[in-house]
């Protein structure tokens, strides 16, 4: 073994046992988030096209395989069903295998497939891309930095706890108006709150894939619970609304355009924000507006206080 698949190997195993030990402490938000960070790089190693790959295709499908498993427990854990989920004591006996997987021969305990292969970049990948010129006014570009790798869609978490004195924010992403809505495949938004400098305030969440599309629409319909009690957000902290798609010539998923909801613009009820070309301007400092056309990104808000 190759030093280098031995430090992988190593990092996977801590990141389990770190995901596994917030799930066994009640700690859901840090287990959800732990699982989808591991799950990814499983992904991403299982369909892998390089030949300095130490793993081969067998073992490339258990990494897979355990990849699907980590999903499962995450959607377990934010379904209200959870009882009859993915188990956590199931999850364990995976450490083991994923521990020896260079020399793990034996049937998966579990009946699951590895994800299809379908690349879903994390931000920054795009741009060592060669893109179609299929986007909006004709737009194209790469991602941006960020400190959380990409995730499956679906991944929305529970509302936090509620606290005396303290505000939290639902927000129902109700639709989005694009030209060509019809043409998007598999659409979902990636919802984030970062600082002024890009940084995450709060775990990145995605919504399940949109629920119809009807005309210059795509609409979802779901709700966003924001994971951070708006008084401990930091000034000049912004929410973020990634749109996304899949590319079926490229076989991956991109960002088609972005919009963002300032401080000053938590409000109850509802509102229209505007839609930005990409790539995703955290820092809101090169900000291009992505069509001259009445289009938006329709959003009502809730806020719950004690």
């Amino acid at each position: 073994m190759s030093e280098v698949t031995r430090s992988l190997l190593q990092r996977w195993g801590a990141s389990f046992r770190r995901g596994a030990d917030f799930d066994s402490w009640g700690q859901l938000v840090e287990a959800i988030d732990e699982y989808q960070i591991l799950a990814r790089h499983l992904q991403k190693e299982a369909q892998a096209q390089h030949n300095n790959s130490e793993f081969t295709e067998e073992q490339k499908k258990t990494i897979g395989k355990i990849a699907t498993c980590l999903e499962l427990r995450s959607a377990a854990l934010q379904s209200t069903q959870s009882q009859d989920g993915f188990k956590l004591e199931d999850l364990k006996k995976l450490e083991p295998i994923l521990k020896n997987i260079l020399t793990y021969n034996k049937e998966f305990p579990f009946d699951v497939q590895p994800v299809p292969l379908r690349r879903i970049l994390a931000p920054g990948e795009e741009e060592n891309l060669e893109f179609e010129d299929d986007d909006e006014e004709g737009g194209a570009g790469a991602g941006s930095p960020n400190s959380f790798p990409a995730r499956v869609p679906g991944t929305l978490l529970p509302r936090l706890p509620s606290e005396p004195g303290m505000t939290l924010l639902t927000i129902k992403i109700e639709k989005i108006g694009l030209k060509d809505a019809g043409q998007c495949i598999d659409p979902y938004i990636t919802v984030s709150v970062k600082d002024l400098n890009g940084i995450d305030l709060s775990p990145v969440q995605d919504t399940p894939v949109a629920s119809r599309k009807e005309d210059t629409y795509v609409h979802f319909n779901v709700d966003i619970e924001i994971q951070k009690h708006i008084e401990k957000l930091t000034k000049g902290a912004a929410i973020f609304f990634e749109f996304k798609h899949y590319k079926p010539k490229k076989r991956f998923t991109s960002t088609k355009c972005f919009a963002f909801m300032e401080m000053d613009e938590i409000k109850p009820g509802p509102i229209i924000i505007e839609l930005y070309k990409k790539p995703t301007d955290f820092k809101r400092k090169k900000l291009q507006l992505l069509t001259k056309k009445p289009l938006y990104l329709h959003l009502h808000q809730t806020l719950h206080k004690e």
